[in-house]
Protein backbone atom coordinates (compact mmCIF):
# COMPACT_ATOMS: atom_id res chain seq x y z
CA UNK A 1 0.00 0.00 0.00
CA UNK A 2 1.31 3.19 -0.97
CA UNK A 3 0.79 6.60 1.15
CA UNK A 4 -1.83 9.00 -0.67
CA UNK A 5 0.24 11.81 -1.73
CA UNK A 6 3.33 12.28 -2.11
CA UNK A 7 5.58 13.74 0.98
CA UNK A 8 7.99 16.80 0.49
CA UNK A 9 11.40 16.49 1.64
CA UNK A 10 12.98 18.49 3.90
CA UNK A 11 16.78 18.54 3.46
CA UNK A 12 18.73 21.55 4.64
CA UNK A 13 20.83 22.94 2.18
CA UNK A 14 19.01 21.35 -0.72
CA UNK A 15 19.02 23.69 -3.54
CA UNK A 16 15.92 21.69 -5.88
CA UNK A 17 12.65 21.01 -4.01
CA UNK A 18 11.95 17.44 -4.33
CA UNK A 19 9.01 15.05 -3.30
CA UNK A 20 8.49 11.62 -3.35
CA UNK A 21 5.81 8.60 -2.86
CA UNK A 22 6.23 6.02 -0.14
CA UNK A 23 4.77 3.42 2.08
CA UNK A 24 2.23 3.50 3.62
CA UNK A 25 1.77 2.36 7.50
CA UNK A 26 2.98 -1.14 6.88
CA UNK A 27 6.49 -0.03 6.24
CA UNK A 28 7.87 1.01 9.87
CA UNK A 29 11.33 2.76 8.81
CA UNK A 30 12.26 4.39 5.70
CA UNK A 31 8.44 5.76 4.54
CA UNK A 32 8.20 6.06 8.38
CA UNK A 33 10.87 8.54 9.06
CA UNK A 34 10.60 10.21 5.73
CA UNK A 35 6.78 11.37 6.33
CA UNK A 36 7.56 11.92 9.96
CA UNK A 37 10.93 14.03 9.74
CA UNK A 38 10.99 14.61 6.14
CA UNK A 39 14.48 13.28 5.31
CA UNK A 40 16.17 9.89 5.84
CA UNK A 41 19.73 9.27 7.06
CA UNK A 42 20.29 13.02 7.79
CA UNK A 43 24.24 12.75 8.18
CA UNK A 44 24.70 10.32 4.93
CA UNK A 45 22.33 12.93 3.26
CA UNK A 46 24.66 15.50 4.37
CA UNK A 47 27.43 13.02 3.02
CA UNK A 48 25.84 12.95 -0.57
CA UNK A 49 25.85 16.86 -0.73
CA UNK A 50 28.93 17.34 0.52
CA UNK A 51 30.08 14.65 -2.33
CA UNK A 52 28.51 15.18 -5.22
CA UNK A 53 29.11 17.61 -8.10
CA UNK A 54 27.50 18.37 -11.66
CA UNK A 55 28.56 16.06 -14.11
CA UNK A 56 28.95 13.05 -11.45
CA UNK A 57 27.87 9.15 -11.49
CA UNK A 58 26.29 7.82 -8.81
CA UNK A 59 25.48 4.30 -8.58
CA UNK A 60 22.94 3.30 -5.71
CA UNK A 61 22.95 -0.38 -4.93
CA UNK A 62 19.79 -1.02 -3.31
CA UNK A 63 17.60 1.91 -3.94
CA UNK A 64 15.08 1.09 -2.00
CA UNK A 65 12.27 3.58 -2.91
CA UNK A 66 14.64 5.82 -4.55
CA UNK A 67 15.28 8.18 -2.07
CA UNK A 68 19.37 8.67 -2.22
CA UNK A 69 19.37 8.31 -6.06
CA UNK A 70 16.66 11.07 -6.30
CA UNK A 71 18.39 13.29 -3.70
CA UNK A 72 21.45 12.74 -5.98
CA UNK A 73 20.28 13.40 -9.20
CA UNK A 74 19.56 16.59 -7.92
CA UNK A 75 22.82 17.00 -7.40
CA UNK A 76 24.53 15.70 -10.34
CA UNK A 77 22.09 17.31 -13.09
CA UNK A 78 21.42 16.96 -16.55
CA UNK A 79 25.11 16.12 -17.14
CA UNK A 80 25.42 13.60 -14.24
CA UNK A 81 24.19 10.17 -14.52
CA UNK A 82 22.30 7.51 -11.51
CA UNK A 83 22.24 4.07 -11.93
CA UNK A 84 19.43 2.54 -8.90
CA UNK A 85 19.16 -1.21 -8.24
CA UNK A 86 16.68 -2.31 -6.73
CA UNK A 87 15.31 -5.63 -6.88
CA UNK A 88 11.39 -5.70 -5.12
CA UNK A 89 8.61 -4.81 -7.52
CA UNK A 90 7.14 -2.79 -5.08
CA UNK A 91 9.77 -0.95 -4.18
CA UNK A 92 10.79 -0.36 -7.62
CA UNK A 93 7.45 0.83 -8.41
CA UNK A 94 7.79 3.16 -5.88
CA UNK A 95 11.21 3.98 -7.16
CA UNK A 96 10.53 4.34 -10.84
CA UNK A 97 6.98 6.89 -9.74
CA UNK A 98 9.98 9.16 -7.67
CA UNK A 99 11.93 9.70 -10.69
CA UNK A 100 9.25 10.68 -12.77
CA UNK A 101 7.29 12.51 -9.92
CA UNK A 102 10.87 14.90 -9.95
CA UNK A 103 11.13 15.19 -13.90
CA UNK A 104 14.55 12.87 -13.24
CA UNK A 105 13.72 10.31 -15.90
CA UNK A 106 17.06 11.61 -18.19
CA UNK A 107 19.54 11.25 -15.09
CA UNK A 108 18.32 8.22 -13.52
CA UNK A 109 18.54 4.63 -15.00
CA UNK A 110 16.50 2.50 -12.68
CA UNK A 111 17.19 -1.03 -12.74
CA UNK A 112 14.77 -4.08 -11.23
CA UNK A 113 18.02 -6.20 -10.76
CA UNK A 114 20.42 -7.00 -7.77
CA UNK A 115 23.89 -7.09 -8.08
CA UNK A 116 25.68 -10.52 -7.45
CA UNK A 117 29.11 -12.30 -8.73
CA UNK A 118 27.42 -14.52 -10.90
CA UNK A 119 23.81 -13.41 -13.01
CA UNK A 120 20.40 -15.18 -13.11
CA UNK A 121 17.99 -15.68 -11.10
CA UNK A 122 17.54 -15.29 -7.37
CA UNK A 123 15.14 -15.00 -5.04
CA UNK A 124 14.18 -12.18 -2.50
CA UNK A 125 12.89 -13.21 1.13
CA UNK A 126 10.74 -10.40 2.15
CA UNK A 127 10.20 -8.38 5.70
CA UNK A 128 6.98 -7.40 6.42
CA UNK A 129 7.69 -4.74 8.38
CA UNK A 130 10.48 -2.99 6.94
CA UNK A 131 10.29 -2.82 3.01
CA UNK A 132 14.15 -1.85 2.86
CA UNK A 133 15.42 -5.17 4.89
CA UNK A 134 14.47 -7.98 2.36
CA UNK A 135 17.25 -10.08 1.82
CA UNK A 136 18.70 -12.50 -1.13
CA UNK A 137 19.56 -14.89 1.03
CA UNK A 138 17.23 -17.30 3.84
CA UNK A 139 17.64 -17.06 7.38
CA UNK A 140 15.33 -19.72 8.21
CA UNK A 141 12.85 -16.72 9.71
CA UNK A 142 9.81 -17.92 8.00
CA UNK A 143 9.96 -15.19 5.42
CA UNK A 144 8.04 -15.12 2.10
CA UNK A 145 9.99 -15.01 -1.31
CA UNK A 146 9.58 -13.84 -5.00
CA UNK A 147 11.78 -14.38 -7.66
CA UNK A 148 14.14 -11.93 -8.52
CA UNK A 149 16.93 -11.32 -11.47
CA UNK A 150 20.34 -10.81 -10.22
CA UNK A 151 23.13 -8.86 -12.43
CA UNK A 152 27.07 -9.01 -12.00
CA UNK A 153 27.56 -5.05 -11.70
CA UNK A 154 31.08 -5.05 -14.12
CA UNK A 155 29.47 -6.54 -16.70
CA UNK A 156 26.15 -4.09 -16.57
CA UNK A 157 28.15 -1.08 -16.04
CA UNK A 158 30.90 -1.85 -17.65
CA UNK A 159 29.73 -0.26 -21.28
CA UNK A 160 27.53 2.01 -19.68
CA UNK A 161 30.21 4.27 -17.92
CA UNK A 162 33.16 5.54 -17.60
CA UNK A 163 33.39 6.97 -14.58
CA UNK A 164 32.27 6.26 -10.73
CA UNK A 165 32.16 9.25 -8.37
CA UNK A 166 30.05 7.92 -5.35
CA UNK A 167 29.14 4.08 -4.85
CA UNK A 168 26.61 3.74 -2.72
CA UNK A 169 25.86 0.21 -1.21
CA UNK A 170 22.89 -0.96 1.27
CA UNK A 171 21.89 -4.49 0.43
CA UNK A 172 21.06 -6.17 3.99
CA UNK A 173 23.73 -8.51 3.95
CA UNK A 174 25.08 -9.55 0.51
CA UNK A 175 27.35 -6.37 0.18
CA UNK A 176 30.39 -8.83 0.15
CA UNK A 177 28.90 -10.31 -3.24
CA UNK A 178 28.09 -6.75 -4.54
CA UNK A 179 31.60 -5.49 -4.05
CA UNK A 180 32.99 -8.57 -5.47
CA UNK A 181 31.07 -8.49 -9.20
CA UNK A 182 32.39 -4.60 -9.02
CA UNK A 183 35.85 -5.53 -8.26
CA UNK A 184 37.36 -5.93 -12.07
CA UNK A 185 34.81 -2.67 -13.11
CA UNK A 186 36.77 -0.98 -10.20
CA UNK A 187 39.85 -1.94 -11.01
CA UNK A 188 40.09 -0.50 -14.76
CA UNK A 189 38.29 2.92 -13.57
CA UNK A 190 40.77 5.55 -13.97
CA UNK A 191 39.96 7.23 -10.02
CA UNK A 192 38.36 4.97 -8.25
CA UNK A 193 34.78 5.72 -6.41
CA UNK A 194 34.16 6.70 -3.33
CA UNK A 195 32.19 3.71 -1.38
CA UNK A 196 29.52 4.61 1.27
CA UNK A 197 28.52 0.83 2.46
CA UNK A 198 26.95 -0.58 5.27
CA UNK A 199 28.91 -3.14 7.66
CA UNK A 200 26.57 -5.53 9.13
CA UNK A 201 28.43 -9.19 10.20
CA UNK A 202 25.38 -10.93 11.60
CA UNK A 203 24.01 -9.99 7.93
CA UNK A 204 26.87 -10.93 5.76
CA UNK A 205 27.65 -13.94 7.78
CA UNK A 206 24.21 -15.30 7.06
CA UNK A 207 24.79 -14.35 3.29
CA UNK A 208 27.80 -16.54 3.09
CA UNK A 209 30.44 -14.15 4.11
CA UNK A 210 31.40 -12.07 6.98
CA UNK A 211 32.29 -8.61 8.03
CA UNK A 212 36.06 -9.22 8.35
CA UNK A 213 35.76 -10.61 4.46
CA UNK A 214 34.32 -7.50 3.03
CA UNK A 215 36.62 -5.03 5.11
CA UNK A 216 39.69 -6.91 3.68
CA UNK A 217 37.73 -7.02 0.12
CA UNK A 218 37.79 -3.38 0.70
CA UNK A 219 40.87 -3.01 1.69
CA UNK A 220 42.17 -4.40 -1.58
CA UNK A 221 41.10 -1.02 -3.36
CA UNK A 222 44.08 0.78 -1.26
CA UNK A 223 41.73 3.92 0.14
CA UNK A 224 41.59 5.63 3.06
CA UNK A 225 38.65 4.00 5.29
CA UNK A 226 35.64 6.02 7.67
CA UNK A 227 33.52 4.99 10.01
CA UNK A 228 30.61 7.05 9.48
CA UNK A 229 29.31 8.59 13.25
CA UNK A 230 25.90 8.65 12.32
CA UNK A 231 25.22 10.02 15.89
CA UNK A 232 27.89 12.65 16.46
CA UNK A 233 27.74 13.56 12.62
CA UNK A 234 31.65 13.20 11.69
CA UNK A 235 34.10 10.71 9.95
CA UNK A 236 36.34 8.56 12.03
CA UNK A 237 39.33 7.72 10.86
CA UNK A 238 39.91 3.89 10.62
CA UNK A 239 41.56 0.84 8.92
CA UNK A 240 41.50 -2.62 7.60
CA UNK A 241 42.32 -4.20 10.99
CA UNK A 242 40.41 -2.21 13.35
CA UNK A 243 37.32 -2.57 11.68
CA UNK A 244 38.12 -6.20 10.81
CA UNK A 245 38.36 -7.13 14.77
CA UNK A 246 35.24 -4.82 15.50
CA UNK A 247 33.61 -7.55 12.84
CA UNK A 248 34.83 -9.93 14.78
CA UNK A 249 33.72 -8.67 18.18
CA UNK A 250 30.42 -8.49 16.90
CA UNK A 251 30.17 -12.08 15.25
CA UNK A 252 31.27 -13.39 19.04
CA UNK A 253 28.25 -12.66 20.62
CA UNK A 254 25.57 -14.88 19.50
CA UNK A 255 22.86 -12.59 17.72
CA UNK A 256 24.21 -9.50 17.64
CA UNK A 257 23.18 -7.26 14.89
CA UNK A 258 25.32 -4.50 15.54
CA UNK A 259 26.13 -2.52 12.33
CA UNK A 260 27.77 0.89 10.70
CA UNK A 261 28.28 2.36 7.95
CA UNK A 262 31.73 3.04 6.25
CA UNK A 263 33.31 5.44 4.31
CA UNK A 264 35.60 4.14 1.59
CA UNK A 265 37.97 6.87 0.10
CA UNK A 266 38.83 10.29 0.91
CA UNK A 267 36.70 12.09 3.05
CA UNK A 268 34.68 15.21 1.50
Amino acid sequence: MTSSSPVTLRIPNLSVPLKMHIHGEQDQFVSRRIREEGIWEPYETSLLLSMLRPGDVFVDVGANIGYFSVLAASLVGDDGAVFAFEPDPDNFRLLRRNVALNGQQASIVAVQAALAVDAGKGELFLSEDNLGDHQIYATGDGRGSLPISLVNGSDYLGDRLSRIDLLKIDTQGSEYQVIAGLLPLLAVLSTPPRILIELTPLSLRQAGASGRALVELLGELKLPLWIVDHIEHRLVESDVGELAQWCDDVEAVPGDMGFMNILVGCAP
